[in-house]
């Protein structure tokens, strides 16, 4: 289909007796942010690495814009923005020359060099050191540089693993609007390799989790906490007056629990246990006690809460 960017079908890579990627299928379509979650050694990086075909996979096979990144790697990377783990700059260089040496690699055309290289060193906020060698540079600084190179050449899929490491929170900010510019305003395809789980619930428009080299869940974060819990935690605010009546009406409802805490005149509940489909007979339920309800909030699992459920909190990977 026109609209998928990425397919991979049984892509599988063996290092000696070690399955980095085990038989891992998954569609990205365009325009989106797909978030690929796992611990340190769950076969994430190992998976950009085949998908722009920088290793070959063992078997199994994938189409990233319509070519074969085995076969294809240097036509697939021409069209591609990938932002390693890890990315290296010359420290000999400075900011504007690192980039420079880069829009030539890219084969960004000659007289378009100096405006993009000004302008991804703007993005980034590095215009007022682009003229001092990179070998003085703060780490987020350096972060920064290799997410300006990445956009250098207006690739059509951007592959970002940890962008946000080693960045200020101003910075980081700015690589989440930056992100969301790429996708919503541009129609580019973002593939995002991250371990902030926040930061993959805000901006991704689906996720996958990865572990011991398997894809183990993909979807949009609402739907993987549907699949979690078919319960919710439900939110509700009333007057302190209302208290009593609120709490028989959680009680009316089968499973329900709540923890309650009365201060200035209201009354705050977390109700937890109930199905989703309950939350209107809750609802019923208090109005038909008198309660005056002034908020009803269903609460539904994070992406945390799912990570850690797929995950378990003492379940590492090795690194």
């Amino acid at each position: 289909m026109d609209d998928v960017v990425i397919a991979a079908e049984g892509l599988t890579r063996a290092f000696g007796a070690t399955l980095s990627v085990d038989r891992l299928s998954l569609e990205v379509r365009r325009g989106e942010v797909f978030g690929l979650l796992g611990h340190n050694g769950a076969g994430k990086t190992t998976t950009v690495r085949l998908l722009n075909g920088v290793l070959e996979p063992t078997s199994g096979a994938a189409r990233v814009l319509g070519l074969a990144p085995a076969r294809d790697g240097p036509a697939l990377r021409r069209r591609t923005g990938v932002l390693t783990e890890t990315p290296a700059v010359d420290e000999r260089l400075t900011g504007r020359e690192n980039l420079a040496l880069f829009a030539e690699l890219f084969g960004v055309e000659r007289p378009r060099v100096k405006a993009r290289v000004e302008e991804a060193l703007s993005t980034f906020g590095l215009l007022p050191r682009a003229d001092t060698r990179v070998l003085g540079w703060s780490k987020g600084m350096r972060q920064g540089l290799a997410l300006a190179r990445t956009i250098l050449h207006s690739p059509e899929l951007f592959f970002l693993d940890e962008p946000t490491s080693g960045l200020d929170p101003v910075a980081t900010r700015g690589v989440a609007d930056l992100i969301e510019r790429l996708c919503r305003g541009e129609g580019k395809t973002v593939f995002l390799c991250t371990h902030n789980l926040d930061e993959a619930q805000r901006l991704c428009d689906r996720v996958g989790v990865m572990r011991r080299g398997k894809l183990v869940a993909a979807g949009t974060p609402a739907e993987l906490g549907r699949r979690l819990s078919a319960r919710v935690t439900v939110d509700v605010e009333t007057d302190a007056a209302s208290a009593e009546a609120m709490r028989a009406a959680i009680a009316s409802q089968s499973g329900a629990s709540a923890e309650a805490h009365l201060a200035d005149g209201r009354a705050t509940f977390a109700v937890h246990g109930l199905e989703r489909a309950a939350v209107p007979g809750l609802v019923a339920a208090a109005v038909a006690a008198g309660v005056r309800l002034h908020r009803v909030a269903p609460r539904e699992p994070t992406l945390e809460d799912v990570y850690f459920s797929l995950y378990g909190v003492v379940d590492a990977e090795p690194a």
